[in-house]
């Protein structure tokens, strides 16, 4: 190892600075720590600056019927009952809480008449739940949590990428990373690591996330040994814009029908009854979206393939209150007046339900040292998330995966790295330097996008899935020959090419799980198998890496008590 190398040691390194990762650092800290946080680009820029509906929380201050129990049976009834139960039950019991310490950190609320938490309806919860700031929830979130962070001192890397988690035998024990500007290594020793890398949007070709969303932490989890879970469930928002071109995908809120507004197809039908007649357009995510999806296939969708979303029947100053970013986004990007005219809205990729398979109490990996929370880790929606569940995720177990590693931290020996690897891993990164002529990253990822959208989308069957597989063998012998050009100075080309390693891994999951599963269930639906089995309701598909090869298992459902099975049981 060379002496050179700019190196940083911390008692826990969190990796990634959205709500999951500013959350669990700030845990770390109060448990004593020193903390290092690292982000692929400026802080502030987190994809939990995109939620825009609110924060699930059961804290009844619209609804005064609202509890855990409901929130609970809300979310594994949405997950398809695939869900980690106790993950389920401890989110369902903790959010109320988080909310209000976020309150107490300085976070604006909408409010009641009476001055609590304003709260609003959203798909699959029975009460209005939601605790928002307009539509602009999550910005507040992450302007909390920054803040409160800062104040009390972590050390922040900013436009910094890791390319891989080092181990010490068993555990983790630091991680190699670059600084994006220059391309310098910087090697970073720790004795806890929390993940908090979010999802895997940008192997799709439509999709609401931005360029940073591209697997990297469920990757370099997987390459350590981690255990992957429930890989087949990919939430497709059924709302995100698709006109102009150049602003498709991006995320139409839920809020738009959690106030009130109405989808109809190109002949001015409104489609939702034929699909979910009691719940409309706030049915689950996974069931409009097929809805949209089906209507459009069927020769019913509007001029760009989509459908109607219209709110233009309430009053103009109420959806400008109510909907400020939504106004503007439309005004700007799309030149449409939402309060007069309506949205053109289709099916995004926009969230994650699998990841890193992660202990419900700890937020601890099967790999020792190695943390989870957020996107990054499975096990909390099952097979299908409802909204405005994300935000509260990210408070409940950035809290816990910060607090156990600060704990785990505290016993643990000072991290040996050895310098093979470290050098192995410098390797790796540089090497496409070394090739002329090679493959062109850019033409790398655009097939890569294709053939996700187009073979493992929303809706699935064998013959594609096959297809897909075929593709990825070949796209991963081609990641093998990529070339770039130019210095490690500001090369996007370079970034992309490290990158795509880790969406080529992560792809490749998505699919076999996608394959393995035969049954249609939450987000993963199978065409060659539209009935959800009850056999398969009691198992998730473990993903783990064997050799070079990714092997999968399928594993029980953890049998749940019987009192909670009793809240299940219970009809609202």
């Amino acid at each position: 190892m060379s002496d050179s190398l700019e190196t940083h040691e911390h008692d826990v390194v969190v990796i990634g600075a959205g709500g999951a990762g500013l959350r669990a650092a700030i845990e770390a800290l109060a448990q004593g720590a020193s903390v290092g946080v690292i982000c692929k680009s400026l802080l502030g820029k987190a994809h939990t600056v995109m939620a825009e509906g609110g924060i699930a929380a059961a804290m009844a201050n619209v609804d005064a019927a609202d509890d855990w129990r409901t929130h609970f049976r809300d979310t594994m009834r949405g997950g398809k009952f695939l869900n980690n139960w106790r993950m389920a039950q401890l989110h369902a019991q903790e959010s109320p809480e988080r909310v209000r310490e976020l309150e107490q950190w300085g976070a604006i609320f909408d409010r009641t008449e009476d001055g609590r938490i304003l709260q609003r309806a959203f798909g699959g919860h029975t009460f209005k739940r939601l605790c928002h700031v307009g539509d602009r929830t999550g910005l507040e979130m992450i302007r909390t949590l920054q803040d409160r962070g800062v104040q009390m001192g972590f050390d922040v890397y900013m436009e910094c990428t890791v390319v891989r988690l080092l181990k010490d035998g068993e555990r983790v024990a630091g991680a190699l990373a670059y600084w994006r500007e220059q391309g310098r290594f910087v090697l970073f020793r720790s004795k806890a690591i929390v993940l908090a890398t979010g999802g895997i949007g940008k192997v799709y070709r439509v999709t609401s996330n931005s360029w940073e969303y591209t697997g990297d932490g469920m990757a370099a989890a997987y390459e350590a040994g981690a255990e992957l879970m429930d890989m087949e469930f990919v939430q497709f928002h059924p709302t995100g814009m698709v006109w102009p071109p150049g602003v498709q995908g991006i995320l139409v809120t839920e809020a738009v029908r959690g106030e009130g507004g109405v989808l109809r197809n190109r002949l001015g039908e409104r489609f939702m009854e034929k699909y979910d007649a009691k719940k409309m357009e706030l049915s689950t995510r996974d069931v409009v979206a097929r809805a949209i999806y089906t209507e459009v296939r069927e020769g019913r969708g509007t001029e760009h393939g989509g459908a109607f979303l219209d709110i233009s029947q309430k009053p103009a100053e109420y959806v400008k209150r109510k909907l400020p970013s939504m106004y503007h986004q439309f005004k700007e990007l799309a030149d449409v007046d939402i309060t007069k005219e309506p949205m053109e809205v289709g099916p995004t990729c926009h969230y994650m339900m699998g990841g890193i398979r992660v202990e419900a109490e700890t937020a601890q990996s099967s790999l020792p040292g190695l943390f989870a929370a957020g996107e990054a880790a499975a096990g909390l929606h099952g097979a299908n998330r409802l909204g405005g569940n994300s935000l509260s995720d990210l408070l409940v177990f950035g809290r816990r995966a910060g607090l156990a590693a600060g704990q785990y931290a505290k016993t643990a020996a000072p991290p040996r790295l050895a310098a093979g690897d470290v050098e192995a891993a410098q390797r790796e990164a540089l090497a496409p330097f070394g090739r002329s002529n090679g493959e062109n990253p850019y033409t790398l990822h655009r097939d890569l996008q294709v053939t996700m959208q187009d073979l493992v989308g929303i809706f699935r069957v064998r013959e594609d899935l096959e297809k897909a597989l075929g593709e990825l063998e070949k796209m991963k012998e081609r990641w093998k020959g990529i070339s770039v050009e130019g210095s490690r100075l500001f090369n996007p080309g370079w970034h992309l090419a490290l990158e795509l390693k880790s969406m080529l891994t992560v792809s490749e999951a998505v699919a076999r799980a996608a394959m393995m599963r035969q049954e249609s269930r939450g987000a993963h639906s199978r065409i060659d198998f539209p009935n959800t089995e009850a056999a398969w309701g009691r198992k998730n598909i473990i993903v783990k890496r064997e050799g070079s090869a990714i092997a999968l298992r399928e594993e029980p459902v953890a049998e749940m008590p019987e009192e909670l099975k009793k809240i299940l049981a219970e009809e609202k």
